[in-house]
């Protein structure tokens, strides 16, 4: 079973003392040389302050994004699970996770990156800043990483559930197969309708996740899934065809 978040576009500073940047050690290694010409893309990028700003959409009070960039490869690494900020993660809570659920993690939690393409939630990386709509030159992310990211996710043998922003599933697919799901967050109306949830769509999906791993439990189907998630009070259902609903 494979779940998959989206990044944060906030990150916590610091990180393990004596650390930095070891793409060796990071999951994924397929996407080495890619995660290399990123990383030489945003670096060269930083170089600019004007640049910066307008290539990666930073207001005044955010100079420190462009610091960040600049120190990449000598800056702290911090597990990506516990990098990453913002209402996902915040519903997730990584720094309260058992440790049973937080090795669950490690095996079945991978995050996709604007800059890493993707990440095993142990992965360590050191903050930064790139979105999925910056822009780095000649380098488009999306033709980028879109088929090599595919192709990492197509090779999981198991349940794929995607909990990606649409923006972000546009940096490599989650394979189209019958065990293979994007979860849509929903409300339902007095007369029956779903509808798409904004506002507390990222809440959700961080709460959902943070349910899991404290479960602890591989599901091999969505069957299964739903049959859990029912036990557990939260609602799962099929939705349209390749999604699953989970409505609040």
């Amino acid at each position: 079973m494979l779940l998959i978040l989206p990044p944060s576009e906030t990150k916590r500073d610091g990180g393990a003392e004596g650390t930095v940047l070891d793409l060796e050690a990071l999951g994924f290694l397929e996407l080495g040389a890619q995660r290399q010409q990123a990383i030489a893309a945003l670096r060269q990028l930083s170089r600019s302050v004007s640049e910066s700003t307008e290539a990666l959409g930073l207001g005044p009070t955010q100079r420190f994004e462009i610091e960040r960039n600049r120190s990449l490869l000598t800056s702290p690494s911090l597990a990506a699970i516990e990098r990453y900020t913002g209402v996902v993660y915040d519903a997730l809570d990584a720094q309260t996770l058992g440790e049973d659920a937080y090795r669950f993690a490690a095996e079945h939690l991978v995050i996709g990156s604007a800059l890493f393409g993707l990440l095993r939630s142990s992965d360590p990386i050191p903050a930064y800043r790139l979105s999925h709509n910056s822009r780095l030159g000649s380098l488009r992310l999306s033709r980028h990483w879109s088929a090599g990211v595919a192709a990492q996710l197509e090779r999981h043998d198991g349940l794929v559930l995607d909990l990606r922003s649409e923006a972000y599933a546009a940096l490599g697919r989650a394979p189209v197969r019958e065990d293979s799901f994007y979860i849509r967050v929903v409300t339902e109306s007095s007369d029956g309708r779903r509808l798409a949830l904004s506002h507390f769509n990222k809440k959700a999906k961080g709460e959902f996740v943070r349910a899991v791993l404290i479960a602890s439990l591989v599901h091999n189907s969505a069957a299964a899934l739903i049959d859990w998630a029912a036990a557990s009070n939260i609602r799962l259902e099929h939705g349209r065809p390749g999604e699953l609903d989970l409505v609040v």
